[in-house]
């Protein structure tokens, strides 16, 4: 890692915001292999907000930090005017395990959009909302680490 990227790259922390199903495909780009636990999620019905924090691999400085390795970041992010939250193939009663983000996706829904945050081994967190609404921050500088999320393609 050459002092140029530690500096500048790594010290600016990933802001954006999606208000619709393309913006959600660049976010859901940024998350791909995030590390979520349920202990780190909350519905807040009152303020029709579902937030969590997760471990995302910085995957916009993949190709400057080379094939091995990389830097992981807490991000932070919350969809607003969420009328419901479902599960579907998560257990519940795990509240310290891991769940490997794979994708964030969105499909029209008579409410308005179905958002599906898509974990690896098939769980899914549906959320029901009005319409896309999501924002994502990191939180911290990050760390490195030596293992880079690899799925055989």
């Amino acid at each position: 890692m050459t002092t140029a990227i530690t500096t500048a790259m790594v010290n600016s922390l990933l802001r954006l915001r999606a208000e619709d199903a393309a913006d959600l495909a660049v976010i859901s780009s940024c998350l791909q292999d995030a590390i979520a636990r349920l202990d780190d999620m909350t519905y807040i019905a009152r303020l029709r907000r579902f937030a969590l924090v997760v471990t995302r691999f910085r995957w916009e400085l993949a190709d400057e930090l080379g094939p091995e390795g990389g830097l992981r970041v807490r991000c932070g992010l919350h969809f607003d005017d969420v009328l419901r939250v479902r599960t579907q193939g998560i257990d519940m009663a795990d509240r310290e395990g891991l769940l490997p983000l794979l994708a964030v996706v969105c499909e029209e829904a008579d409410h308005g959009v179905t958002l599906e945050l898509q974990f690896a081994g098939g769980g899914t967190i549906c959320l029901e909302a009005e319409a896309v609404q999501c924002q994502i921050s990191d939180i911290d500088q990050g760390w490195p680490t030596p293992s880079r999320p690899d799925h055989g393609l």
